[in-house]
């Protein structure tokens, strides 16, 4: 703020930025490319979330709270190491080391966890503190490689190609999962420790050489951030750059609105399919069945969404109509009970999908565009702070869902009203998202207008 002030600095300044957009916009090629390394990322962390979840509660007998403890650690290290390794990467001045150096963290943290699993059998504290440890390094993985993944794509996407770079990204990331969970699943019978080590072996050894494919060469030639940002961003301690970025209302709202938004989504993780079951006798097959209905309705919707957001409309309003399309969604289970109809149920659900679908490409794309158009180098810093929000939200949503309906079921002494009950917070949730959502356009625009009659003033009084 205290720079804009200074006449001088007005020719200096447009003269930095011209090099900084001159080359910006990938081909979709390149695009498509980066996104299989999300697809890689996803591939490995499934394997705590599914499979492994799965051995330890059935195969070894051990409180649920296991896993999910793993979980949330896996989340919890992202809260500093997302904005640290973003901010670091941008001192740096290229992503690729960064998304390959964390694609190998990611991948040892993974089959780090998977070792852990027999040990755990011998030794269950032992085992416990290993898996841990192993769970932290995959976090830490996920954080150096996701951040500057998604800083490179920020900072090189074209305005027009944010909403499908954020498709083509959430897509194949949801297809490495289904890919990875399903081979997996059939490759570990019949189960054995061994097998899962080797499989947590191979998926990460695939990860790796799929990112350095997806990465090679593509910033080869690339624009350049502006060697005088580059260098005063160099200089700038982590804490003093984390408080410029933090200092800005509009990056405050949007972290705000990607916490509240996440923790809606995820708290329906582990009570969608037992709802299906006590609301309408659904057996474990059929809710299954709704559950893929559900992921492919968040497809279609994310598909619908990406093909349209490039035409009309700014990416946060689209991440506010999906929020407020996903509130009266969740409304609209409140009150499916009372229809007892399993049709309209499976409609609501489909419909949720497609509300969520819209929602995840209105937010990815809105945090590209917020910091693809900033000129001041920190783009790695700033989807850091983003992506903590967003593993903060994670952490505590998906434990918040469960142990919400256990204290509901527990006040309202029913089981249904109890996840009717978070149901209807989940609605509530999703309505100030989108309020969020549309608060951080319009503080977006405000600081844009007051930059353009900041300029206009510089220029009045030359």
């Amino acid at each position: 703020m205290g720079t804009a002030m200074a006449p001088s600095r007005s020719p200096t300044r447009r003269a930095a930025v011209a090099p900084a957009t001159a080359d910006v916009g990938m081909s979709w090629w390149q695009l498509t490319r980066l996104g299989f390394v999300q697809a890689a990322i996803g591939a490995v962390v499934v394997l705590l979330t599914t499979t492994i979840n799965r051995v330890i509660v059935v195969e070894l007998g051990l409180p649920a709270l296991i896993p999910g403890v793993l979980v949330a650690l896996h989340f919890a290290v992202q809260l500093y190491l997302r904005p640290r390794l973003g901010h670091d990467s941008d001192r740096h001045g290229r992503r690729t080391p960064w998304i390959l150096g964390g694609m190998l963290v990611c991948a040892l943290g993974g089959l780090g966890v998977a070792a852990s699993i027999p040990l755990m059998a011998r030794d269950t504290t032992l085992g416990v503190v290993c898996a841990a440890l192993a769970s932290m390094l995959l976090g830490a993985g996920v954080s150096a490689s996701g951040t500057p993944l998604l800083a490179l794509m920020s900072e090189r996407a074209a305005p027009t190609q944010r909403a499908g770079a954020a498709a083509i990204t959430w897509i194949l990331m949801i297809i490495g999962i289904i890919i990875t969970a399903a081979t997996s699943g059939s490759l570990l019978d019949p189960f054995s420790f061994e097998r899962l080590i080797v499989i947590a072996g191979g998926i990460g050894a695939v990860g790796l050489v799929v990112s350095w494919l997806a990465t090679r060469g593509v910033e080869r030639g690339a624009r350049p951030v502006m060697s005088e940002v580059r260098a005063t961003t160099a200089r700038a301690s982590f804490l003093a750059t984390f408080r410029t970025v933090w200092e800005e209302p509009a990056a405050r709202l949007f972290s705000g609105f990607i916490f509240v938004a996440m923790f809606a989504y995820s708290a329906q993780d582990l009570i969608l399919e037992p709802f299906a079951g006590i609301a309408f006798g659904m057996t474990p097959g059929e809710s299954t069945t709704l559950s893929g209905a559900h992921h492919g309705g968040v497809l279609a919707g994310m598909i619908v969404a990406a093909l349209i957001a490039t035409r009309t409309g700014q990416l946060r309003q689209w991440a506010a109509a999906g929020c407020a399309a996903s509130a009266l969604a969740y409304l609209a289970l409140v009150a499916s009970p009372e229809l007892a109809s399993r049709t309209v149920f499976t409609a609501i659900v489909i419909v949720l999908g497609l509300a969520n679908g819209v929602f995840a490409i209105g937010a990815i794309g809105s945090m590209m565009a917020l910091t693809g158009d900033k000129t001041d180098g920190r783009a790695g810093l700033r989807l850091g702070v983003f992506g903590a929000a967003q593993a903060l939200a994670y952490a505590i949503g998906t434990m918040s869902g469960a142990a919400g309906v256990d204290f509901a079921r527990a006040v309202l002494d029913s089981p249904m009203r109890g996840y009717l009950a978070v149901f209807g917070v989940q609605a509530l949730l999703f309505g100030g998202s989108a309020w969020l959502a549309l608060r951080s356009a319009s503080s977006e625009q405000a600081n844009e207008v007051f930059r353009q009659r900041g300029d206009l003033l510089q220029a009045v009084i030359q």
